[in-house]
C-alpha cells in the first residue's frame, strides 16, 4: 500500500487535497487518485482470454502493452448494463510486488477531475456483505454528494493471474 501513502505524501505537500478522477458506475459516483490514471479511453473491444474470472472481460493492446480489462459493474456485483459511446476505460498504472503493471477499468463515464480535503474522507462502514468492501479506501462527499473512493491497488491485487497472463503475451 505504499502508493497510497504516497499519494497521502503529496496531497499533504498540496495543502491537505489531492486530486482525484470521477466516475460513474451504476447511478453511484466512484473516485480514483489522479496519480494512477495513465489514460481515458472509449470503450473498444477486447480480446477475450479463456479461464479468466468473470469480471475480467478480457486484453486490450495499448500501443504494444497487453492491458488486462476489468467490468467494474460486474467486480462489484451490480446489474449488467450495455456498453454505450459514454463508456470508458480507465486505465490505471500501478507499482506492484512485480513491477509497474497497467489494468483497464470499465466505467459507465467520466465526471471529472475534483480537489478532495484529506480530512474529509471517511473510512468506508462495515456493512457485512461481499468483499466489496477491500476495494474502498474511503468515502466523502462532493458537491453534495456521496463519492465512493476505490483503491486502486487493492482492484489491481485479484487481477495478478490476469496481469501475470498478460505479460507473458506482450
Amino acid at each position: 500500500m505504499q502508493n497510497n501513502k504516497e499519494s497521502r505524501e503529496v496531497a499533504g505537500a498540496q495543502g491537505d487535497t489531492r486530486k482525484v478522477l470521477t466516475f460513474s458506475l451504476g447511478g453511484e459516483v466512484y473516485g480514483v487518485d489522479i496519480l494512477r490514471v495513465k489514460e481515458i479511453r472509449g470503450w473498444s473491444p477486447v480480446t477475450r482470454i479463456p479461464q479468466t474470472p468473470p469480471a475480467t472481460l478480457g486484453v486490450l493492446n495499448l500501443r504494444g502493452l497487453i492491458v488486462p480489462i476489468v467490468d467494474l459493474r460486474v467486480r462489484f456485483g451490480l446489474k449488467s448494463a450495455e456498453f454505450t459511446p459514454l463508456t470508458v476505460i480507465i486505465v490505471l498504472s500501478l507499482r506492484t510486488e512485480n513491477g509497474q503493471r497497467e489494468f483497464g477499468i470499465v466505467v459507465d463515464n467520466v465526471n471529472d477531475v475534483v480537489d478532495i480535503a484529506a480530512d474529509s474522507v471517511k473510512p468506508a462502514p462495515e456493512l457485512g456483505g461481499g468483499d466489496t468492501g477491500e476495494y474502498i479506501e474511503g468515502i466523502t462527499s462532493h458537491d453534495e454528494q456521496m463519492l465512493i473512493l476505490l483503491n486502486a491497488e487493492s482492484l489491481a491485487a485479484n487481477q495478478n493471474s490476469i496481469i501475470g497472463v498478460a505479460d507473458q503475451a506482450a
